[in-house]
């Protein structure tokens, strides 16, 4: 696990968005809760580019959230999976999930 030494704000709810506060960051955790994922398993799954898949799950890997473990094989197979403190977040996930049903509920 490589997570890097960044400037992280003083608030902790900011620090949360921090790591995981785009969209597809937070789609891409809610993927890998049900399991390791291959990239285009994952591109299928949240409906973005290659680019924006790519560059979410870096920082994703660099924070630590994230863990890609690549075979050596041909062709190449790389799986991505939640790392133990990825795995912290189901809860928070969870609460999400069960907002957005009750918002949706009351529009």
């Amino acid at each position: 696990m490589m997570i890097t030494k960044k400037e992280l704000l003083p608030c902790p709810v900011a620090v949360t968005i921090q790591i995981i506060g785009t969209k597809w960051k937070i789609l891409i955790i809610k993927e890998l809760l049900y399991g390791t994922k291959r990239f285009s398993e994952l591109k299928r799954a949240i409906y973005c580019t290659q680019k924006v898949l790519t560059s979410n799950l870096k920082e994703l890997e660099k924070d630590g959230i994230i863990l890609r473990k690549v075979y050596a094989q041909v062709p190449p197979k790389v799986e991505y999976s939640l790392t133990d403190i990825g795995n912290t977040l189901k809860p928070l996930v969870e609460d999400m999930a069960e907002w957005g049903k009750y918002y949706k509920s009351l529009v």
